[in-house]
């Protein structure tokens, strides 16, 4: 397995009867990001929400095989799940933060694991903000509701709650996908800078945020794996006439 990073073996989601990832086996290296790239309905969002166990929240869904971290699976019944997503943090399609001031969605996770003392939440509000390219333009209204954000600002406001917890691996379904040019240009260069310190593993529709951010890129396809390998490979010169029909446009 790569060091601090994650590995899936073998790993199959059903909802219901229906097989919607097909026993799929995967290393994800730290400080290095993984673009799952395939048309809609592939399985790629739904093998992302395996990696931190977020189809638990959805009715009838059954996982199998094994996903492991620092040499514990996470589908193991004793994992207990409010860490395991301190660990692996998420960040979804549309920006939703909480009802709250910028300050205190920063500040609501680690007070929630136990951080209390005002001079280190001040910090860590600070240096999560700073991380995400958001304190210059929110220092100066950590109180105001994050509701008045922008949508582009909300989306790294988000980012930023995530790694105020400290995870090592971050997942992102479609992180930009709901924003304007500028704002996923603002994004991608934070995910560039991000991948020094983390694993990031990233959903996208948009084969050109693909090429440009992702170092290895894997190919779904009907719930299964189809290729995976380095980006510049995949785009230029991939194995699978498959993947050069979805690259290319001829499908998908």
């Amino acid at each position: 397995m790569p060091d601090n990073g994650l590995s899936a073996r073998d790993l199959s989601v059903y909802y219901g009867q229906k097989q919607a990832v097909k026993e799929i086996s995967l290393d994800f290296a730290a400080r290095e990001v993984t673009a799952l790239i395939g048309p809609s309905g592939c399985g790629k969002s739904t093998f992302l929400r395996s990696l931190n166990r977020m189809n638990d929240l959805i009715g009838g869904a059954r996982i199998t095989g094994e996903i492991w971290i620092e040499g514990q699976n996470i589908n193991d019944p004793s994992v207990d799940v409010v860490l395991l997503r301190q660990k692996i943090g998420m960040v979804w399609q549309r920006p939703n933060p909480f009802h709250k001031s910028i300050y205190e969605n920063i500040a609501f996770g680690p007070r929630y694991h136990g951080i209390k003392n005002k001079k280190e939440l001040d910090a860590i509000v600070e240096s999560s903000l700073r991380k995400a390219a958001l304190w210059e333009e929110t220092k100066d209204r950590l109180h105001q509701s994050a509701l008045a954000l922008s949508g582009g600002q909300q989306q790294r406001l988000c980012i930023a709650r995530s790694l105020a917890v400290k995870p090592s691996i971050i997942l992102m379904d479609e992180p930009a996908s709901a924003l304007d040019p500028v704002s996923t240009a603002k994004i991608e260069e934070l995910i560039a800078e991000l991948k020094r310190d983390y694993c990031i593993i990233i959903v996208t529709h948009n084969m050109h945020q693909a090429a440009r951010i992702s170092d290895k890129t894997a190919f779904f396809y009907m719930g299964e794996l189809v290729e995976y390998d380095d980006t510049q490979k995949m785009f230029t010169n991939p194995s699978k006439k498959q993947t050069d029909d979805y690259i290319s446009g001829r499908f998908g």
